[in-house]
């Protein structure tokens, strides 16, 4: 016997109106678990599917009822009985099983156990059985289709109450025919000496006779048309759509084999309309979730198309904008090209002003020469002065040689007048390019004025520029927000849309286990 370890002593509690529904191969290997049985277990599907059936088994459960089960159920018979199962996490719950053979061609292909919450007095009298025969009181109980008796003589007698409906119409009608023989042929066995005898102990056998016929009569009705009557009741009622009606029976005869299958089949349909109930309002909440998410997704939708009319609005300003940073452009560049001509002829004016004033430099320098010259005219002038002083006073009277002198004096004077006369001219020549670079210098000033002024124009255009650049960028950040709105809308709609295929794929799944929950059914054609 497999011992599943380890276990507490915490009782999970089933619900009142779900059930438990498994099947298993003709092995014992579960081939299907309902979500109740999953959730209850505390093992996955994964875990559940193709693991043994005793995989649930408790350690306080004796091998004597699964002994019990396995060999009700090989016969083709149902099996009802008080189980304790063992959850993953050791945690124990109580079931009353019902399990019964899955049957094809005559022949059993698997089994289905439909389990329910039993009631608390039904629990308390299994545990102390179980306990009982765990404690090595096992010669003294049997277990015999899920019902525990006693062992002995005594039991055996009181078991043959539990003998098929065949055997008490046969053993009754036997003993009848017995005596129906006897007091038939009285006349031909018996002597005329005992005759009247005989009619005496014949008169006592005609009244066993019909004291048996009434109790056959009576057996029969007890045994087969009250139970019978039961089972169309019950019938009827299932019929009309209640699952809610039970049949109690202690009975293992056929009447009884009867009453459990139909008790079987209460238990089976309730079961699957149950697990198709509860796998239907799955469906119901999975459709619904889809149809919020999917009404979600439409509002998000049309928010993320005005966002995307907002953004072509902000395409077309910006659009407009940069026409217009680009004909200002166009016209800064013209500016620009008119102010560099501008500034040529200015720099060509300095040019000329610079060599006009390079010229005045060089007059200057003839100037300078010149009263160099006469500088020494002068000196030259004044030693002869001091010669012919020289000379006068050595001639006393004689003054010849100061009329020498005197001569060369007015030479000088001459030369003098000359280089007076050039140094004028060369001042007039000097005034003149002076005029002349003042003109040059004028015109230089009128120029740097209009280039100023062109320079200014520029920089209107180019603060044009800016403001234009600025709306740009407010039109830029507006795109961006829109394209920020875009994405985020985006994202939540792949959210949302990962939602929905989880909540597609989770009806799938319902749906699926729909279908395996109907095929337990076999249908006819």
């Amino acid at each position: 016997m497999r011992l599943n370890m380890p276990v507490s002593n915490v009782e999970y509690e089933l619900n009142d109106t779900q059930t438990i529904v498994s099947t298993t191969d003709t092995q014992g290997n579960i081939t299907y678990a309902n979500p109740y049985f999953i959730h209850v277990s505390g093992f996955t599907e994964q875990e559940l599917l193709g693991a043994p059936q005793n995989i649930l088994r408790h350690p306080d459960m004796p091998a004597e009822a699964f002994a019990d089960m396995w060999r009700t159920i090989k016969n083709g018979q149902s099996w009802t009985g008080i189980v304790k199962n063992r959850c993953k996490n050791g945690d124990f719950y109580w079931v009353q099983a019902n399990v019964t053979p899955v049957i094809e061609n005559g022949r059993p292909v698997g089994y289905m156990s439909v389990r329910t919450k039993p009631g608390r007095k039904q629990v308390e009298k299994a545990a102390a059985l179980y306990k009982k025969m765990k404690d090595g009181n096992r010669d003294k109980i049997v277990i015999d289709q899920g019902t525990a008796n006693k062992s002995g003589i005594l039991a055996r007698l009181v078991s043959l109450r539990n003998i098929s409906l065949g055997k008490r119409v046969a053993w009754n009608l036997g003993f009848l025919i017995c005596v129906l023989v006897v007091f038939a042929t009285n006349n031909f066995l018996w002597p005329e000496s005992m005759q009247q005898t005989a009619r005496g102990w014949l008169t006592a056998l005609a009244a066993i006779a019909i004291v048996s016929a009434s109790y056959f009569w009576y057996s029969l009705y007890s045994a087969v048309i009250v139970p019978l009557k039961q089972a169309v009741r019950v019938s009827q009622v299932m019929a009309g759509g209640d699952l809610t009606c039970d049949i109690n029976t202690v009975r293992k005869d056929d009447i009884g084999q009867l009453l459990r299958s139909l008790r079987q089949l209460r238990v089976n349909l309730n079961s699957i309309v149950g697990d198709v109930r509860s796998n239907f309002e799955q469906i119901g909440i999975a459709t619904e979730e889809i149809a919020v998410g999917n009404a979600d997704l439409s509002r998000r939708t049309e928010s993320q198309a005005t966002a995307l009319e907002e953004t072509a609005s902000s395409m077309e300003q910006l659009a407009s904008t940069v026409a217009q940073n680009s004909n200002n452009a166009t016209q800064a560049n013209e500016m620009a090209d008119g102010a560099s001509q501008v500034a040529g002829k200015g720099g060509d004016i300095v040019s000329q002003v610079v060599t006009t004033m390079g010229d005045i430099r060089s007059s200057s320098k003839e100037i300078v020469s010149i009263i160099s010259i006469i500088e020494s005219i002068a000196f030259q002038t004044n030693i002869l002065a001091l010669n012919a002083a020289v000379e006068a006073a050595r001639a006393g009277e004689q003054g010849r040689g100061f009329a020498v002198v005197a001569a060369e004096v007015r030479n000088l004077a001459q030369r003098s007048a000359t280089a007076a006369k050039e140094i004028k001219h060369l001042i007039d020549v000097s005034v003149e390019k002076v005029e002349a670079g003042t003109v040059l210098a004028e015109h230089a000033g009128v120029t740097m004025r209009e280039i100023i002024h062109s320079v200014q124009r520029v920089s209107n255009i180019m603060g044009d520029i800016a403001t234009a650049s600025r709306e740009q960028n407010s039109g830029i950040a507006q795109v961006n927000v829109a394209v920020a709105q875009m994405d985020e809308v985006t994202h939540k709609n792949a959210a949302l849309v990962e939602q929905a295929a989880a909540a597609a794929g989770s009806l799938q799944d319902q749906t699926m286990k729909l279908v395996q929950a109907l095929t337990v059914f076999k249908l006819g054609r």
